[in-house]
């Protein structure tokens, strides 16, 4: 199913993030922190800073951008701690500039924050 649907470009960005899921069957929520080291409109590629066993659905928060509970669903782990997901909805383009302002990569030094759409 998330292969049929659109893709758009992946573009480089270093923004703090939160895994979270559910533990034991239902029993208690987890967290984990992560780096969201590349984003698009409809997924991400983060880098988990420890190796644990990763759900196939979790929730994903972006704290700096005031962004809560994006469900997501992992497409493919690589050997080094990066982990390539896909968005249960596209995030919009708004969403997408707010996580570029707080972001620490040099490509996204100029960016600045429009109030008036906030």
């Amino acid at each position: 199913m998330y292969d049929r649907e659109n893709r758009f470009r992946m573009e480089e960005t270093m923004n703090a993030g939160r895994i979270e899921f559910t533990e034991k069957g239902m029993s208690h929520m987890a967290a984990r922190r992560c780096d969201v080291i590349g984003i698009s409109r409809s997924g991400a590629m983060l880098s988990l800073l420890t190796q644990f066993n990763l759900p196939q659905q979790f929730y994903l928060d972006i704290p700096d951008a005031r962004i809560a509970k994006i469900g997501s669903v992992v497409l493919k782990s690589f050997a080094n701690n990066t982990v390539q997901i896909r968005f249960l909805r596209l995030i919009t383009q708004k969403e997408l500039d707010r996580i570029f302002v707080f972001s620490t990569h040099p490509a996204h030094r100029d960016r600045v924050l429009d109030v008036r759409t906030w």
